[in-house]
């Protein structure tokens, strides 16, 4: 038996010398020592956890490059940046900080696409700032904070497409309003006391883990505190790409081997998934008593409460912003557009994909009204035309109950994308697996990890990070 595991030992090690290791595999064969020291009667699950406790966030490569937004930055700049940069959101410096400013003081907070597709929501309203009758920069900072209730809780069907016709996204980003307001300062999330949740390089990775998964952070910083600035950001799409770096690591095999299936992904069954926009808009705010009746009168079989399900749908011919206001209000980062009458998806629109309204507006003239569709079909052209990359020229990513996880976090990884769906044979939409899906399934929360940290603070506010 020692002789057999000396011979696995050294086949490995000759294997790591002869191919050159990615840092995000190196980091793969940290786990893979650890793993092979716990001990033995240890489940696979605790052996995962307890490897990457004993791991700090450190260890973890380096982000090309730190991308960060001044507060005096307007809100179109804002949007160039997160667009050029193909990045999600990003911290806001204080320009009036001083150089040794505590990283506290150094930060205001974090601005992302959720906080900006608040903003377009709230002028597709009848009373849009673009009327002489415009609020001032305090009541538009509101808005953008999501505490305007106009802003996406009503549903929009497919009688209220003219609402944002071709044209208004061009004059909306063509106008000095646009151009001039200055709001990052007040469409940055905070967190708490802080401008942001953040670790310490000295934190662990299952902590980070932990974040990213059960508590639904997008992305975590990590802290230098000897010079107050930003050293790191982990991304959910970064800790996809060291698992797919990891193939052929015992542990990552042992757990990637497994079918979707067999961890229970995905979370929802078919009967979850809600498309009729008019349900979908009476569900949004109720509670669980008031349920069964609301949807009793829309001639639903109620399975679940709306607060449970996890797995919304547009149809091809309803407005686009009715994807933005469901994803904002779900606080979910994607959702299929389905065509009218089916359970077929034509394509995916992703919280991300709200900076082509601010953009390209130009792309839309030709449209009476920006449907789903429509709003597929001018960006895919757009992206065509300028031969830039992006998942949305992919089509529609699918996967299938019975593949291996492993599988999946390759396709994910190599297609760069947030979330896949899980179809029949027929091409039906059976359910939705996202990043956060994967990495919640790789560790658990010890009993009593965080403490009484988190306690009170979920459900959290609209302008929350975590």
């Amino acid at each position: 038996m020692a002789m057999a595991m000396a011979s696995v030992q050294l086949g490995r090690q000759t294997s790591i010398q002869d191919s050159p290791r990615s840092p995000e595999a190196k980091l793969g064969m940290q786990v893979e020592d650890l793993w092979d020291v716990q001990e033995p009667e240890l489940s696979p699950n605790e052996k995962l956890n307890a490897c990457f406790e004993s791991i700090p966030v450190s260890a973890f490569p380096i982000a090309p490059q730190g991308i960060e937004i001044k507060s005096d930055a307007s809100l179109a700049e804002a949007v160039q940046i997160l667009a050029q940069n193909k990045i999600l959101s990003a911290p806001v410096v204080d320009v009036d900080a001083p150089e040794d400013a505590t990283w506290m003081d150094r930060y205001i907070g974090i601005v992302e696409f959720a906080g900006i597709a608040v903003w377009i929501l709230q002028q597709s309203e009848p009373s849009s700032p673009r009327s002489p009758s415009s609020p001032n920069g305090a009541e538009f900072a509101i808005a953008a904070n999501g505490m305007v209730s106009a802003a996406g809780l009503g549903a929009l069907g497919p009688e209220d497409a003219s609402i944002t016709s071709g044209d208004f996204f061009e004059a909306l980003t063509s106008s000095e309003f646009y151009k001039n307001t200055k709001v990052v300062r007040d469409i940055s999330g905070s967190f708490r006391w802080a401008p942001f949740l953040a670790l310490q390089k000295s934190n662990t990775f299952l902590t980070m883990l932990l974040l990213l998964s059960k508590y639904k952070m997008k992305s975590v910083p990590v802290l230098d505190l000897g010079d107050g600035k930003i050293d790191n950001i982990i991304t959910q799409s970064a800790v996809i790409h060291m698992l797919a770096e990891c193939t052929g690591l015992h542990w990552f095999e042992s757990w990637g081997s497994k079918k979707l299936s067999e961890i229970g992904l995905p979370t929802m069954s078919p009967e979850h998934i809600i498309t009729d926009a008019a349900l979908c808009g009476a569900l949004c705010n109720l509670t669980t008593e008031n349920f069964v009746s609301v949807s009793a009168s829309f001639g639903q079989s109620p399975v679940v409460h709306p607060c449970a399900v996890r797995f919304y749908e547009v149809y091809e011919d309803e407005p686009v912003l009715q994807a933005f206001k469901l994803m904002r209000k779900k606080r979910i980062g994607g959702i299929p557009v389905i065509e009218c009458g089916g359970k077929k998806a034509i394509g995916n629109i992703s919280l991300r994909d709200v900076q082509f309204l601010l953009t390209a507006p130009d792309i839309y003239c030709d449209y009476r009204s920006i449907t789903a569709k429509n709003f597929l079909i001018a960006v895919r052209n757009y992206l065509e035309k300028h031969e830039k990359r992006s998942p949305m020229l992919s089509g529609m990513i699918t996967c299938k109950r019975d593949e291996t996880v492993k599988e999946l976090i390759q396709k994910l990884d190599s297609e760069k994308i947030q979330r896949v769906y899980v179809t029949d044979e027929d091409g039906n939409l059976e359910g939705v697996i996202t990043l956060r899906d994967i990495i919640s399934r790789l560790v658990h929360e010890p009993r009593g990890y965080f403490g009484d940290f988190f306690d009170g603070v979920l459900p959290l506010p609209e302008n929350s990070r975590v």
